[in-house]
């Protein structure tokens, strides 16, 4: 028979071994995340995230809130949330593609860039709004050194931002003339490319006149807290601040004012072209819920303004620039309102004689 006593010391081992387990306390890991801003270069580094290190570290991450609110797991500094977040709104890469930069997962990653863009998207009315009457002067006098038309504020248009379809029995009203599902983004542009106004909720079959006539700018420029006019294309009703080309000019002061008004008014085109270029996500089809989806367009506003009033230098056109988004066509010209047409025949014989 087997001798009862080692029954009683493997009994007592394996109480020892719980008691040892109990009183163990675990152990800390650091996490092994390389810092890009030490590990890339200058140049590569601007590459990669379309800004310099000086202007992540001293203006981007001040912007991203460092406590960790709901202290999970080992918190990720602030300055590789935002590094990971500039990689996807840069590159539009799949999140664990961004994810392997800072050996993270696809899930960390998914977190980091809604947080990330709501953080930034909170600082939107600090970066994108109209300046003061003295500076807008002198965005008069830019617009007329560029273009020739005298008295311009800005440049207002709207552009496709491609999502995933949101579901549910409204999914319909997201997709636009061109049969992709979008948000109809209203943007409007300074001079220097920079972005004055933004509207980001208007799913895409939404016209472009009625995204306006619901828009606070328009009511500030209605109200004439704003001076000057805006320029836009048929989209939009003419109005007494409000100036669109004429369709089938038959003077040649007419024919001056269309040439005008379409060098004037080619800002916000560019405009367009540079943002969805330094932030390749604005693109293509952003995959994020609705909420995060205008959140990330935000965010591009803000950074974007960050990199003009910084000067930084715009990216490379992308290797597969032929598969973004196509270009949604000019909505139908919006209904003719006589009292503006009238004031736009005024405005051409009294500038364009």
């Amino acid at each position: 028979m087997d001798d009862p006593r080692l029954f009683d010391e493997e009994y007592l081992d394996f109480i020892q071994r719980v008691e040892n387990r109990e009183n163990h306390h675990p152990r800390r890991y650091l996490r092994d995340g390389q810092n890009p801003c030490e590990f890339f270069s200058d140049i590569e580094f601007v590459k990669r995230f379309r800004f310099s290190k000086q202007i992540v570290m001293d203006t981007i991450v001040p912007l991203v809130a460092a406590d960790n609110n709901d202290r999970r797991g080992l918190p990720l500094p602030p300055v590789l949330k935002v590094v990971i977040a500039l990689r996807f709104y840069g590159s539009n890469s799949f999140q664990n593609v961004c994810g392997d930069l800072c050996h993270v997962n696809q899930a960390t990653v998914s977190r980091i860039v809604k947080v990330v863009s709501a953080q930034l998207a909170e600082h939107l009315l600090e970066y994108v709004y109209f300046p003061g009457r003295q500076q807008l002067q002198e965005y008069h006098r830019q617009f007329y050194v560029n273009g020739g038309f005298p008295g311009v504020t800005g440049c207002i248009d709207c552009t496709h931002i491609g999502i995933r379809s949101p579901g549910g029995q409204f999914a319909e009203l997201y997709r636009n003339r061109k049969g992709y599902m979008s948000l109809n983004v209203q943007v409007v542009s300074g001079p220097n490319l920079e972005i004055l106004d933004i509207v980001t909720r208007w799913p895409g079959s939404t016209h472009d006149s009625r995204i306006f006539s619901n828009s606070r700018v328009m009511t500030r420029f209605e109200n004439r807290v704003l001076p000057g006019v805006l320029l836009g294309d048929n989209g939009y009703p003419q109005l007494h601040f409000l100036f669109t080309p004429i369709l089938v000019p038959n003077t040649v002061e007419e024919t001056r004012y269309n040439v005008a008004h379409k060098r004037t008014r080619n800002t916000v085109e560019r405009l367009f072209g540079v943002w969805k270029r330094r932030f390749s996500c604005l693109g293509h089809k952003l995959r994020s819920s609705l909420h995060t989806t205008s959140r990330v367009i935000a965010a591009g506003a803000v950074l974007h303004n960050i990199a003009v009033a910084r000067g930084e230098p715009l990216p490379p056109p992308p290797a597969d620039e032929e598969h973004f988004m196509p270009a949604v066509p000019v909505a139908n010209a919006a209904p003719r309102n006589n009292r503006g047409v009238e004031v736009r025949a005024d405005f051409i014989q009294r500038n364009f004689f």
